[in-house]
């Protein structure tokens, strides 16, 4: 199964209080998933913090699968975090540039997980600041044909930044690619394609946008 999902919270954009109360975090987490952030002590990330990584986790997964099937239904707690790997030393930054672009992860320091939905297991890498967090899935453990993206923009209203979003995408595509006459569009399921002269082209990609980011992945081969 050949996809891409990719997902990014602005942290500034939540809601820190209402994120630690039962009634919102129990409609995102498993009881597993509660248990693993008390095992782990994960003494770097607070649990307003862990509460959003996972939805970013999940949200991903659910993409990387809707394209496949359409029919999906997004349940977050159906959508389970088996594993969870922070890196040793790790520590939340600011982030402190406007862009960041990649390919794969090598360089990154990045938090890694298994997310299992039925019978998919899926596997993600995520990217925390104080800012944000972005997490990026594949349905194995190597991403070196994984683009991805996150940009800062000036606003947050959603037509911009959906406009902002297929943009910055594009851009790397079409160098990525060595095209410039590529465009972004959405099948009758909503999932985002790529068109060239209005015919789809076999290059699974994934938008997101909250708050004053915008981010994607794509798979780097077709």
């Amino acid at each position: 199964m050949t996809s891409a999902g990719n997902d990014i919270v602005c942290l500034n954009a939540t809601d820190i209080t209402r994120t630690k109360q039962y009634r919102f975090y129990s409609k995102i987490l498993s009881n597993t998933e509660k248990e693993l952030y008390k095992e782990n002590a994960f003494a770097a990330i607070p649990f307003e913090n862990f509460v959003w990584l996972l939805w970013s986790v999940k949200e991903s997964a659910f993409k990387y699968l809707q394209r496949n099937n359409p029919g999906l239904v997004f349940i977050p707690v159906k959508f389970i975090v088996q594993q969870l790997r922070v890196p040793g030393g790790f520590a939340l930054t600011k982030y402190e540039t406007t862009k960041t672009e990649g390919t794969g992860f090598d360089d990154n320091q990045v938090i890694q997980s298994i997310v299992t939905f039925g019978d998919a297991t899926l596997y993600s890498m995520s990217l925390m600041h104080n800012d944000f967090i972005h997490s990026v899935v594949n349905n194995n453990e190597d991403f070196k044909n994984t683009c991805w993206g996150i940009k800062t923009i000036e606003r947050n209203d959603p037509y911009y930044q959906s406009t902002a979003v297929r943009s910055f995408l594009l851009n790397r595509l079409n160098l990525h690619f060595r095209m410039d006459d590529l465009a972004i569009g959405k099948n009758l399921q909503g999932v985002p394609i790529v068109l060239k002269e209005n015919e789809v082209l076999p290059i699974p990609v994934s938008l997101s946008h909250h708050g004053c980011f915008v981010a994607y992945s794509f798979i780097s081969r077709f």
